[in-house]
């Protein structure tokens, strides 16, 4: 099993080392954080898609935007073809038809915007997560985190519910369909109540834990005080549908990652750190 790290989004908002804690001028640099599973017997497995080449293409286009205007503004969002998932597939010399499956932490815009470029692909998310996504949105947040015309065109789900087997304490989604019970759904609710962390067991024996946006920065793992940037404390508090729920399973993450961390590697969506040093192949 060989795991690429992609970079399937950027944002740039304003507020530079405020968001991600290093930025020298006046614009942050936020990624969307994707994995590439190459597999013995089962095809190519996506964690995410970022955004895909009709995001790029009409991002904006009525009447039910793919991104809305006035989130594209807030994260100044930049759209570029080279990033998108299917883009890197080819790049590494496979096809669309290759990815046999996707596996979500969530159906958030910037997570699931490339949906439709894998046709073939079964994608695989929580139940919760999709009544969600897909039923009536009431507030300004889930009007514009969840956008239809991402999701419309995609049939082949497999919905799961939120208990399982467990996971270093975590209730876990065992026996996705289809796929080896190397790769584990773990619910993590609160940045919405369907959000679930992708745990992969990799050759070596250690697992990868995918946290999605159960946390945003690298300070807020892997040490015993969290530290979070304040552009990113504010914009967890934004998105999020539970601040408790959301607190305690970051809380759990972070003692996981010390107490487990000769076994267990935690990485999320958006901190650009993060990535960088897991394309290097150096710990976190």
């Amino acid at each position: 099993m060989r795991i690429h790290h992609l970079n399937c989004g950027t944002d740039c908002p304003l507020g530079g080392a405020l968001f991600d804690g290093r930025s020298l001028g006046p614009f942050g640099h936020i990624v969307c954080h994707c994995l590439l599973i190459e597999t013995d017997a089962h095809g190519l497995v996506l964690v995410d898609t970022g955004f895909g080449l009709r995001d790029v293409a009409h991002p904006h286009a009525r009447p039910d935007p793919r991104i809305t205007l006035s989130w594209r503004m807030m994260l100044n969002i930049r759209l570029r073809e080279r990033e998108t998932a299917i883009r890197q597939v080819e790049a590494l010399g496979f096809e669309a038809s290759d990815v046999r499956h996707i596996v979500l932490t969530h159906l958030d815009f910037d997570h699931a915007g490339g949906l439709e470029d894998f046709p073939n692909a079964i994608v695989h998310v929580m139940q919760r997560e999709y009544d969600d996504a897909t039923g009536p949105a009431a507030g300004f947040v889930a009007r514009n985190r969840w956008r239809g015309r991402q999701l419309n065109g995609v049939t082949n789900w497999r919905r799961y519910g939120a208990r399982g087997a467990p996971w270093y304490g975590f209730d876990a989604v065992r026996d996705l369909e289809g796929l080896p019970p190397e790769l584990l759904l773990v619910p993590l609710p609160g940045h919405t109540w369907g959000h679930a962390g992708v745990a992969v067991r990799r050759d070596d024996g250690r697992w990868l834990l995918h946290a999605g946006d159960a946390y945003f920065y690298r300070g807020e793992m892997r040490q015993a005080r969290r530290r979070c940037t304040p552009g990113l404390r504010a914009y967890q508090r934004l998105m999020e549908v539970d601040a408790e729920s959301r607190m305690a399973n970051q809380q759990r993450l972070r003692a996981l990652s010390i107490e487990r961390r000769e076994e267990l590697t935690v990485a999320c969506a958006h901190d650009p750190v993060e990535l960088e040093r897991c394309q290097a192949g150096r710990p976190l």
